[in-house]
């Protein structure tokens, strides 16, 4: 590999490394070959480290969801890290969503397991009996098993260079481990399209000698790692990025073809298949068990989430982040209108949002004047409004409760609209070509899926029709999950969205009844010129003595 890209990344790589993360010394990572070929633990977490730089969603921003750097929320405490996206005040200097070193330091790591496990088949018998049937097994369990973890952590590495991509554009491909030998010459960033040709590659090479269920393998701890359909759930991804418009500006219809066939490839498989329950689906150990969830990100016992978004009404909690009323106003009526404007709402709303009158932890919400939760109030919610998507119910905070989470990364609903997205660019709202579903099919599967049951769209729609009723079930069926911020800059769509103030409903009361008037509860600010990809951090420039480009504007 080029040296200088080596130093630069190398260096970043020191920042994470002494720079205050829960990592303790340089020796946790380096080990002698010595090291390696006597010991099974060293070996095994050598091959497990590149996939402790997952990034999870409960903290993405703020120790908090991204959502609000979205129109789906407005965080509550107004000097945070989500104020600088919201103003538009982040750049090189400061991008509290920066991970360009954290992504290259899993890619490394993917590397240096590679390149030191080579004779792990001969390590793995060091100081070990196999001459008793138990031993022999055991021996030949965890070769197996090593050999899984192996291909595994290629298709993490192509999960890095995705979560790369979507954020910064091109960047350098690295097909090796890296130093800090500061001479050589220059490597220039790869352009989109070659990055997501080495993505492919990658879960090409492995899918097929990957697990499709750890659950038949008797590793049921393992659950949490990679298996055949994570790789194609990569793969499909990152081709759905890199067909939308921007990364495709030529609209080269060859994309969405490789896009639906990455998605029907996940289909075929047979294996996913949507949630009887929406609302469980993101809960407690439920999500762990889901059929619906393709990989997900175990956190073991916590209650950080509820600690940061219970109403500071509920003792223990903080309010957070605040469901706005933009998205309020999307979700479609299921039934009669009424005067009550939440009255029939599309099911999914009342899985993901409170609001005024709602039964919550033991108590009715009051978000009126001078009510218990009234917006006036510090702390509250200035929308009118609370999350409930993710959250337990009644978790006793101040006896410091706790319920099992996971971070869902990828989910067959996901996957059904990236088909269905991918399906209508391609082929329309109605050709198959001869895979099992048409785009129409796709999303009224996810419309219809148990306990939500939205009226099926079947009136004859065009491309373009269908494509905003793809965007607009995104929006919904994925609500709050990290997808809406990335899905209005891939559309082209963050410059008209994210700069619309963020709305929230004021509510008074009369007697027994109650009034909503629509407010504005904060402006917002997307600079098209530039925003649109991060700008990679200074101090990388800096380090590499202008080998790395910035990104335009920045």
């Amino acid at each position: 590999m080029n040296k200088k890209l080596k130093h630069i990344i190398f260096a970043s790589l020191l920042i994470i490394l002494f720079g205050g993360c829960e990592l303790d010394t340089k020796d946790d990572f380096w080990h002698t070959e010595e090291t390696l070929k006597t010991t099974y633990g060293y070996l095994f977490g050598f091959a497990h480290r590149p996939y402790t730089y997952i990034p999870n969603g409960f903290k993405a921003i703020d120790n908090n969801l991204f959502a609000a750097v979205t129109d789906e929320a407005q965080y509550v405490t107004n000097t945070s890290q989500t104020q600088r996206f919201n103003e538009g005040s982040w750049n090189k200097y400061n991008n509290p969503d920066d991970r360009f070193s954290t992504f290259y330091r899993g890619i490394h790591d993917v590397y240096y397991a590679l390149e030191n496990t080579t004779n792990y088949v001969e390590a793995l018998l060091t100081g070990r009996d196999t001459t008793t049937s138990n031993g022999k097994d055991n021996y030949l369990r965890d070769i197996e098993n090593m050999n899984w973890l192996l291909k595994e952590i290629k298709a993490v590495e192509a999960y890095y260079y995705f979560e790369l991509f979507k954020r910064y554009g091109g960047v350098p491909v690295i097909e090796g481990t890296f130093d800090d030998n500061p001479d050589g010459a220059n490597i220039p960033r790869a352009d989109v399209d070659e990055i997501v040709h080495h993505i492919v590659k990658l879960i090409d090479d492995v899918k097929d000698e990957l697990v499709i269920d750890w659950s038949d393998t008797g590793f049921i701890t393992r659950k949490g790692r990679v298996t055949k359909g994570v790789a194609l759930a990569i793969k499909s991804s990152a081709l759905l990025y890199a067909a939308s418009p921007l990364f495709n500006p030529e609209g080269d219809v060859s994309k969405w073809e490789a896009a639906a066939a990455a998605a029907s490839e996940i289909i075929e498989m047979n294996k996913y298949s949507l949630d009887p329950s929406y609302r469980n689906l993101f809960k407690t150990s439920y999500t762990i068990n889901s059929p619906e969830v393709i990989w997900s990100l175990r956190m073991g016992e916590t209650n950080e989430l509820e600690r940061e978004n219970y109403p500071i009404g509920t003792p223990g909690g903080a309010t957070g982040i605040a469901p706005s009323h933009n998205l309020v106003e999307a979700y479609e009526h299921k039934g009669e209108v009424t005067s009550n404007p939440y009255e029939n709402l599309d099911p999914r709303f009342y899985a993901t949002i409170l609001k005024n009158g709602d039964s919550w932890n033991g108590r009715t919400l009051e978000i009126f004047d001078e009510g218990a939760d009234d917006p006036a109030r510090e702390n509250t919610s200035p929308t009118g409004y609370y999350l409930k998507k993710f959250l337990n119910e009644n978790l006793n905070l101040i006896d410091n409760k706790f319920e099992i989470r996971s971070w869902i990364i990828f989910r067959y609903g996901e996957v059904l609209l990236n088909y269905a997205e991918a399906m209508n660019e391609a082929y329309g709202p109605d050709d198959n070509h001869g895979y099992l579903m048409t785009a129409r099919e796709a999303l009224n599967m996810v419309r219809g899926r148990p306990g939500v049951e939205m009226p099926p769209v079947n009136n004859g729609e065009t491309k373009n029709e269908m494509r905003e009723i793809i965007k607009h079930e995104r929006r919904i069926e994925l609500a709050f999950e990290g997808h809406r911020y990335w899905d209005l800059k891939r559309w082209g769509d963050a410059e008209n969205v994210l700069n619309q103030p963020v709305k929230g409903v004021k509510v008074t009361k009369d007697g027994e009844n109650f009034t909503y008037a629509v407010v504005n509860i904060a402006n917002r600010k997307f600079d098209a010129s530039k925003m649109y990809l991060y700008p990679i951090s200074e101090s990388d420039i800096v380090r590499s003595d202008g080998v790395l480009e910035q990104n335009p504007n920045w």
